[in-house]
């Protein structure tokens, strides 16, 4: 892969506290160097929609964002993505597969934060490469019919690739932040809010209500200028249960609760449901799990839950970030196999299909 792009020289030194700046290239420059073709750019408007369909009750099937928990080799990355392309395809009548392309990745103290800060691997956080390296990544699974997601922690690194994605989750530490529902408000494709780490659904909806209205903010613009920027607000959010410190919230229980707060607050009502982190005990053989009681909540009619999350990489498990990594095994979060994957989401597409006929 061409990753070339590097860091201008040094800019600025602090004095004060020794902070060091480095001039990263703008967005737009690096959107002019790997550009969004015209037939792309109709492939991801296509996505989004049909996303939208599904949170709008006007398409029926299941969305399921579904792939490595993080990204950090593009080779085992695309491997993975060729698979999902023939699943989702496969699938099709039934579901829409979203693949996960997380390129940032938020620490509750320190730690490698994801291929867009260390696309080395090595704490060099060479981040002019990590975002060429990451776009021109996106890119690719774009190419092999894929729509794809991540979640935005840094929005300054959003504008890198926003215009590649089809949904976007906001994690369970920035759903409360002001400055990602901003963000969010001003997004041209679907979002997901998490609920918070003690599993509070409080902090998600109030995200939602906030993301919905327009609002002026600081940013920064496509040439990379402070900015004040205007949203017109963004319609399309939906809430993604994960758990939290007290255990999971995807059972019925949780959910209907959750959706009377929903409809309570003249909110739409609609509900992803992750099925690892809290819900599955970091466990990710639990995540079948989880799915299926998942699933069997919506085939008996509630259509609320609208879709699932999966995390899943070529093979299960997790790795410590080291000299000598296993091919295909994530390096944050224990993940299902491809296989087991596969599996899960053939057989449940089976079973949405036995009902819809």
């Amino acid at each position: 892969m061409n990753s070339s792009a590097s860091a201008l020289p040094l800019s600025t030194l602090d004095s004060a506290n020794e902070a060091l700046t480095l001039r990263l290239p703008s967005s737009l420059q690096l959107k002019q160097q790997l550009p969004l073709g015209h037939s792309l750019l109709q492939q991801v408007n296509a996505h989004r929609q049909a996303v939208r369909a599904i949170l709008n009750g006007q398409d029926p099937r299941l969305l399921v964002i579904v792939g490595p928990c993080s990204i950090h080799d593009p080779q085992s990355a695309l491997e993975y993505a060729s698979k999902l392309a023939h699943l989702a395809e496969d699938v099709s009548s039934e579901m829409l597969l979203v693949m996960r392309a997380y390129v940032e990745k938020p620490r509750t103290t320190v730690g490698w934060k994801g291929l867009a800060y260390d696309p080395h691997l090595d704490g060099t956080d060479d981040m002019a490469a990590g975002l060429t390296l990451s776009r021109e990544l996106m890119l690719q699974m774009i190419q092999l019919g894929l729509p794809i997601a991540t979640e935005l922690l840094q929005p300054m690194a959003a504008n890198y690739f926003d215009d590649l994605l089809s949904w976007v989750a906001i994690g369970a530490r920035t759903t409360e932040s002001q400055i990602h529902r901003e963000m969010a408000s001003g997004l041209n494709m679907p979002v997901g809010f998490k609920n918070g780490t003690d599993g509070g659904a409080a902090v998600a909806v109030d995200a939602m209500r906030s993301a919905a209205h327009p609002h002026r903010h600081f940013g920064v613009d496509s040439q990379g200028h402070p900015a004040i920027v205007q949203t017109a607000g963004n319609a399309d959010t939906h809430i993604v249960l994960r758990g939290g410190h007290q255990g999971p919230n995807h059972d019925a229980t949780s959910v209907a609760k959750i959706s009377a707060e929903l409809s309570r607050l003249k909110i739409p009502n609609r509900i992803m449901v992750d099925c690892s982190h809290a819900n599955s005990g970091k466990d990710p053989l639990r995540q079948p799990a989880v799915f299926n009681d998942v699933l069997e909540q919506r085939l008996r009619g509630n259509h609320s839950l609208i879709g699932m999350m999966l995390e899943s990489h070529l093979f299960e498990g997790c790795q410590s970030l080291s000299s000598s990594l296993r091919y295909g095994v994530s390096i944050t979060d224990g993940c299902l196999g491809f296989g087991a994957t596969e599996q899960l989401l053939t057989d449940a597409a089976r079973r949405l299909a036995h009902v819809r006929n």
